[in-house]
């Protein structure tokens, strides 16, 4: 099997309807999904069913119990970019590559600060101020990004 396009890291997602939208973005890059525990809903939950529609059957989704236990499953020299608002380099400038894994915050609090600070750090540009965009906007737009400087669309 060739190397998917990316990997989107949702580490404790919140929001059955975010994860079920990014798995959709997932699907229609040929990105693998990695949800890593606890989460704030069920798979089997309606709202999750209803954003991800029948999306889901075109998406490698991998579930870990912990940060930990994700991080056992990464190929050597893997490289994981963390995005987060507490970062200085736009995610234009990363020079991604096919296989590389964006990780993303829980949407009430993002990456913890012993997580997002072990990692390369990449932000979306806010011009008009504001806390935050929607985890499933922000992994959008970053996968897109990446996906453009990858295959040069």
């Amino acid at each position: 099997m060739s190397e998917p396009l990316l990997h989107i890291i949702l580490f404790e997602p919140e929001k059955a309807g975010n994860v079920g939208n990014v798995a959709r973005t997932c699907a229609v890059l040929g990105a693998q999904l990695h949800l890593i525990r606890p989460f704030g809903f069920h798979l089997h939950d309606r709202e999750f069913r209803r954003a991800v529609m029948d999306y889901l059957q075109g998406v490698t989704l991998h579930e870990h119990a912990s940060w930990t236990a994700f991080q056992a499953t990464l190929p050597p020299g893997a490289r994981v970019f963390a995005f987060s608002t507490h970062a200085t380099e736009l995610h234009t400038r990363a020079g991604f590559q096919r296989g590389d894994y964006l990780l993303f915050g829980p949407e009430s609090r993002g990456l913890p600060a012993w997580l997002r600070d072990a990692l390369p750090r990449l932000k979306l540009p806010q011009p008009g101020g504001g806390r935050s965009l929607n985890l499933a906007v922000a992994a959008g737009i970053a996968a897109f990004e990446a996906g453009r400087q990858i295959e040069g669309w």
